[in-house]
């Protein structure tokens, strides 16, 4: 098992460099100068301009500008944006609200969508099992903005359950963002625990257990339904990162000051430091989501280990 995460663990280095170079270099590819941005129309001084460009290391070759950056990242400095504030400080106030959202609709997805799936699998062309593909069918068919309108205005303006907008009222401001953003996962993690669910009942080991006379429901549990969860581990382990970065228009719907909102903001404004420090901050949490899959698929399934 150590050396299984041993082995997981260096491939990680390369993933984190290869990944983070090039988003740098996408960032500060983008047309336009930042120091306009931050001027707008007001006339700047040539002396003035070249100064910020070498405080901001504008006109040092990309290579060097990615040494400096990861130099700082390895002290725990996300780097400055062109306002002066330190981006780990703009990470500070806005990640809580985006973990928050992101961790209440990643245990929506999970419990709901995983329970949907079982009871569909186990239950297969029954009512439950053809409500739970139609029902799916339906919420991936509906757009996320769409989706997140209709339940604002029915579930928060017309019944009153949640609040509006905004996250004055802790906890339960989020409940109804959660389930917008967790709605299409929670419809892959139902079709997906319902399907691979049905492929592990007909398999030879769940037929061998039957015949030893092992009650159903151990056979279930601990037979198919272990062996079934590998690729819903996968997909839950993968759609973690994906709430975190994609919450953008689930925070813009319900008014959430988090990260995606702060990454909107700074594309709009060019304050590349900001994009690059928040989008290596979502790189390492993808990175963190997947090592913890994989010592999830060594505990699922031992043989994994000595691959």
């Amino acid at each position: 098992m150590t050396r299984y995460v041993l082995k997981r663990l260096l491939q990680v280095v390369p993933v984190f460099f290869g990944a983070t170079f090039l988003i740098f270099a996408l960032v500060y590819a983008v047309p336009g100068d930042p120091i306009d941005a931050l001027v707008g129309d007001r006339p700047l001084e040539p002396a003035v301009r070249a100064e910020l460009r070498k405080r901001y290391h504008l006109d040092d070759p990309l290579l060097v500008r990615y040494g400096k950056y990861v130099s700082g990242l390895a002290q725990g400095d996300f780097g400055t944006n062109f306002r002066g504030r330190p981006v780990s400080e703009i990470m500070k106030q806005r990640f809580p609200v985006t973990v928050r959202l992101a961790l209440l609709a990643f245990a929506f997805e999970a419990l709901l969508g995983l329970a949907a799936g079982v009871v569909a699998g186990l239950r297969r062309r029954s009512f439950i099992d053809s409500l739970v593909l139609v029902s799916t069918t339906v919420i991936v068919a509906v757009p996320v903005f769409v989706l997140g309108y209709g339940a604002q205005k029915l579930l928060a303006v017309e019944l009153g359950w949640f609040p509006v907008v905004g996250i004055r009222e802790g906890w339960r401001s989020y409940f109804l963002p959660a389930i917008v953003l967790g709605s299409l996962s929670l419809c892959y993690v139902a079709r997906l625990a319902r399907a691979s669910l049905i492929e592990a009942m007909r398999a030879d080991y769940v037929r061998t257990a039957r015949a030893k006379g092992m009650p159903e429901r151990r056979v279930v549990g601990v037979h198919a339904l272990r062996n079934s969860l590998i690729p819903v581990v996968t997909f839950l382990g993968v759609d973690l990162g994906s709430l975190l970065s994609g919450a953008i228009v689930t925070e813009g719907i319900f008014n959430l000051p988090g990260i995606g909102q702060a990454t909107f903001s700074a594309i709009q404004t060019q304050e590349y430091a900001t994009v690059v420090g928040i989008v290596t901050a979502l790189v390492l949490i993808f990175i963190l989501a997947n090592l913890l899959v994989d010592v999830l698929y060594a505990v699922l399934d031992p043989r994994i280990r000595y691959r």
